[in-house]
């Protein structure tokens, strides 16, 4: 364990993240840049005394559950989170669930994609990012809780809730054969993640076809070159379909596109003025 290092690598994780970041009320006479130590402790659920002594390079070991308090109160990626385990001397185990943050960089591409419809998914399948394309060819995902936004949950367990995109999309079956498969192989890297563990359970006790499927125990998914959206205000929409995947974070952000010239290229235009409004709905 090499105490100085670990402390000074504690510091300045602390001193780079906002009070804001965390939602904390940044508060008069803040004299300390970034997190206060006992903000720290606090959000790591340790003790203000056994955080500074970390910080002070006389702590003692701390154990793994400690330091995976500390990656998370201090927001760490997963390359620091090894290094904070590799300074404490304890190799890193797998980490211990998908990440949900999407570094803001990729929220920025997302919105310089003006004629493209664009979201992020978790390992879980979650829909953790979108742009306001997306949001107008599938659904508003700003309108949905987070459980809602889980795209293998509303395949599965609601697909009367599942949106118009998900009842209507030409290759739903397809998705939830690819879905199932990659769902799979995030499960094997994630086996002692309580929420992926409770998604699993949940698909498997709420849908037969899903447990047809899991039970085929197939990983290796087949890419989905293109589909078509059957959209209530302007009609089919055919795109093609790119992969990017954030090996870092484990997470892909998924890219439909319009063929140059074509009627869906035209549509997306007119998705891009609409929005969201549900013009076929009268007022």
């Amino acid at each position: 364990m090499d105490r100085r290092q670990l402390a000074d690598f504690l510091r300045t994780r602390r001193e780079r993240i906002t009070p804001a970041d965390v939602g904390l009320p940044a508060g008069p006479r803040r004299r300390t840049p970034g997190l206060r130590r006992e903000e720290v402790a606090h959000l790591a659920y340790i003790s203000t005394e056994y955080y500074t002594r970390l910080e002070q390079a006389r702590g003692p070991h701390p154990s793994r559950e400690v330091l995976a308090q500390l990656t998370r109160a201090l927001r760490l990626s997963d390359a620091e989170r090894d290094h904070l385990h590799h300074l404490a001397g304890t190799p890193p185990g797998p980490p211990p669930g998908p990440s949900r943050e999407v570094r803001q960089s990729i929220v920025d591409l997302l919105d310089r994609l003006p004629q493209a419809a664009a979201i992020v998914l978790s390992a879980t399948y979650e829909v953790i990012a979108w742009n306001d394309l997306a949001a107008a060819l599938m659904e508003d995902f700003s309108a949905l809780s987070r459980r809602d936004r889980n795209l293998v949950r509303r395949r599965f367990l609601e697909p009367r809730r599942g949106g118009r995109w998900l009842s209507s999309v030409s290759d739903a079956d397809e998705f939830a054969r690819a879905a199932t498969q990659q769902l799979r192989a995030a499960a094997a890297r994630y086996p002692d993640d309580p929420e992926m563990t409770g998604l699993v359970e949940e698909l498997l006790a709420g849908s037969e076809e899903f447990a047809r499927l899991w039970a085929a125990h197939e990983v290796a998914a087949r890419p989905t070159l293109s589909k078509t959206f059957h959209h209530p205000v302007v009609g089919p929409v055919t795109v093609n379909c790119d992969v990017l995947d954030i090996t870092d974070r484990d997470q892909r952000v998924i890219i439909y596109t319009a063929a140059p010239g074509s009627p869906s290229e035209e549509a997306f235009r007119l998705l891009s003025v609409v929005g969201t409004q549900r013009m076929d709905v009268p007022g």
